[in-house]
C-alpha cells in the first residue's frame, strides 16, 4: 500500500522545556511541525473520517505533550510526540520538528531538531 502524507504544519505551544532551569519554570514559545504517513487512500474515496487519520486528534495528542511536558531537550518532546503518535494503528512514519527561541544573545530564529520514527522502531 502507497503512504499518504497528512500535514500539521506551524503549530504553536507554550511549553516549559529546556536545559536551564528558567526555561523549565518560566517556559517560552514551542513550534512545532508533523508529518503523518499513512495510506489515505480509502479515505479519499470514502470521504469518511473512520477511514482515515483524526488529525484533531493528533494535534491534540501534540498539545499535551508540548504544554502538559517538561523536558530538558527538545529531542525529548520530539520522541514523545512521535510515539504518541504512532500509536495511532493508521499512522506508519512520523517526521516531527520541535524548535524554540533559546535564551542566548545573538540573532537567529530558533533552534530545533527534526526526528523521524516508523512503527517497526527504526529511523
Amino acid at each position: 500500500m502507497a503512504d499518504d502524507l497528512l500535514l500539521l504544519e506551524g503549530l504553536q505551544f507554550f511549553g516549559h522545556h529546556g536545559d536551564v532551569e528558567a526555561e523549565r519554570s518560566l517556559g517560552g514559545r514551542v513550534d512545532v511541525d508533523v508529518e503523518i504517513r499513512a495510506d489515505l487512500k480509502a479515505a479519499g474515496h470514502s470521504d469518511q473520517l473512520t477511514d482515515s487519520v483524526d488529525y484533531v486528534r493528533c494535534y491534540e495528542m501534540v498539545r499535551q505533550v508540548v504544554e502538559d511536558g517538561r523536558h530538558n531537550l527538545l529531542e525529548a518532546v520530539a520522541e514523545e510526540i512521535a510515539e504518541a503518535l504512532l500509536a495511532e494503528e493508521r499512522i506508519r512514519s512520523v517526521l516531527v520538528r520541535v524548535a524554540k527561541q533559546p535564551p542566548l544573545p545573538g540573532v537567529f530564529s530558533r533552534f530545533g531538531v527534526t526526528i523521524e520514527r516508523d512503527r517497526g522502531g527504526a529511523g
